[in-house]
């Protein structure tokens, strides 16, 4: 599963580890997605979504 959200296109970004002595390793930040039925278009599409794109599109 690739963690791409169909609605909005959000997905994996990056950034650092930093640990108690700030050294910095790279690490990367997954989206939170989920598989949900949702409508789009008029028709009833199954798909990840982002937990933001959650609250906002039309659930089926």
């Amino acid at each position: 599963m690739s963690r791409v959200c169909e609605v909005c296109g959000k997905g994996q970004t990056s950034g650092n580890n930093v640990s108690h002595s700030k050294r910095r390793t790279r690490r990367t930040f997954k989206a939170n997605v989920q598989k949900v039925s949702y409508i789009a278009n008029g028709k009833v599409t199954t798909g990840y979504v982002c937990a933001r794109c959650l609250k906002t599109v039309e659930r089926a």
